[in-house]
């Protein structure tokens, strides 16, 4: 197999780079996490799949992975800028619940959207409450040089380090990611790296600083956990598009204070040589907003009947630098695709995992590694694993090891699902599946003695279940259940 150099795009310098560690032989990654104020959409969740996809195609290229994701409860505003409420106090004085009772069922609950989604475990989750003296001793050591204090808090002053900005554009006249100003501040993109709790006013979640008893701000805990957790300059930071214009050039700033780095023409001066970002996840009806109500997460496509691992499939069909559109049909189309591949993974019994090398697999190897190579070109690297899927007469053992590599970097869990765990099963149906089994194994022995009235009763029966009962499709359904 072909060993393509890893080419990958950085939002810094906005172009493809080799990549190129801090340490050879490592690759140290920090993923922005959730603010476990509610559930994550499923929106939010494309942004983990990206994280993981990158996360594995680093360990098929060789690297020792260190791949650390936060989880923000603390800190986080409703508006990005530094302005609104807290959301995590937000939530907890709407549900009349403690701050850290909300913080434990809605991390549970994103651990939960992991574990569905075949992500793979970070080596560590990183909670920004545990950090809060770190980040204290952290804005202590920037504060005399790169921050002001109002009555409000301790903010950083953008003027203070170079290039502030650049990640977003700034400065350019794509205007990118544009901040209102705000009365007291030197500029309006000035940001607070500590929130003092306002005179009367008592919050769940505090701590006694230099600057008086407050929180910290949303964008000193990444500075502060990734820094710890995996040294500056570390290789790549991941987060969603939206990060990119306020969070994301305010960790650089921090970071450049702390190092005592200036300019960003040097990338690692940022603190991680490389910034990725995914983009959107595009629902046209309104219900990617968590403000809408009932939002699509997780869960949503689950009790609906959707395999969750259908949507990691519909995810991986685009590249993720580009807009995604949900749709309900495009879900169900990736349904099916995976349905094939599973359907595929089945013939091959229990062969046991023979030479991945065999020279019959090393085009789709080399296809599949030039794909992920290039930017993890994931919709590519599909195709090449439906070859390998597709090839007749190889040797039953080559064929299932070369698709166990594949998957290691997809995460499909080929080896770990069944057909029947695709069946389309809405939480809401009323039949059970013992039921269905039942009724088609009596319609199976009424066709097999030619009774084709009964066959035909049991067939209407389940169809008034809402049970679709499939006798030609081609890749071989039993049956699935409507939604209605």
């Amino acid at each position: 197999m072909t060993d393509t150099p890893l080419q990958l795009f950085n939002s810094l310098t906005r172009q493809l780079e080799t990549f190129q560690p801090v340490h050879p032989g490592e690759a140290r990654v920090y993923s922005c996490g959730p603010t476990v104020y509610n559930y994550p959409h499923i929106g939010n969740m494309r942004a983990y799949v990206f994280a993981d996809v990158l996360g594995r195609t680093l360990s098929w290229k060789g690297y020792a992975l260190t791949h650390v994701i936060n989880i923000t409860d603390v800190g986080h505003l409703t508006d990005d800028a530094d302005a609104g409420e807290d959301k995590m106090e937000k939530m907890a004085a709407q549900q009349a619940q403690s701050i850290w009772d909300i913080a434990a069922h809605y991390t549970q609950a994103y651990w939960a959207d992991v574990k569905a989604l075949n992500i793979r475990q970070p080596a560590q989750w990183s909670i920004a409450t545990e950090y809060v003296p770190a980040m204290i001793e952290f804005a202590e050591k920037i504060a005399d040089k790169h921050c002001y204090e109002l009555d409000s808090g301790l903010y950083f002053d953008v003027a203070s380090v170079a290039d502030y900005g650049r990640l977003a554009r700034h400065s350019t006249d794509e205007g990118e990611g544009r901040i209102e100003a705000v009365a007291g501040k030197r500029q309006a993109a000035d940001f607070a790296i500590w929130r003092k709790t306002p005179p009367g006013e008592t919050r769940q979640m505090e701590w006694d600083s230099p600057w008086g008893r407050g929180a910290p701000g949303w964008h000193l805990e990444c500075s502060v956990m990734s820094g710890q957790l995996l040294g500056f300059p570390f290789d790549i930071h991941t987060g969603g598009i939206d990060h990119r214009e306020i969070h994301h050039p305010n960790e650089i700033a921090q970071n450049q204070a702390f190092c005592c780095t200036n300019g960003l023409d040097v990338a690692a001066n940022s603190g991680a040589r490389m910034w990725m970002h995914n983009n959107f996840l595009v629902e046209r009806s309104g219900k990617m907003s968590k403000s809408s109500g009932e939002f699509l997460r997780l869960q949503l496509l689950i009790d609906r009947g959707y395999h969750p691992l259908a949507y990691r499939l519909m995810c991986l069909q685009a590249q993720y630098r580009s807009e995604l559109e949900f749709s309900w049909d495009g879900l169900g189309a990736a349904l099916v695709r995976l349905k094939r591949m599973l359907i595929a993974v089945e013939k091959l019994g229990d062969a046991a995992a023979g030479d991945a090398d065999h020279p019959r697999f090393a085009p789709m190897l080399d296809k599949f590694d030039a794909a992920i190579s290039d930017d993890l070109n994931t919709a590519i690297a599909l195709t090449a694993l439906e070859e390998v899927l597709a090839l007749k007469k190889v040797d039953a053992g080559a064929k299932r090891a070369v698709i166990a590599r594949m998957d290691a970097v997809m995460g499909l869990g080929l080896f770990d699902i069944t057909r029947s765990d695709l069946r389309l099963r809405p939480k809401a149906a009323a039949i059970t599946e013992d039921a269905i089994d039942q009724a088609l194994t009596r319609r199976l022995a009424a066709r097999a003695d030619k009774d084709f009235a009964t066959s035909d009763a049991i067939r209407d029966e389940l169809s008034a279940a809402g049970v679709e009962v499939m006798d030609g499709d081609p890749i071989g359904w039993e049956w699935r259940l409507g939604e209605g």
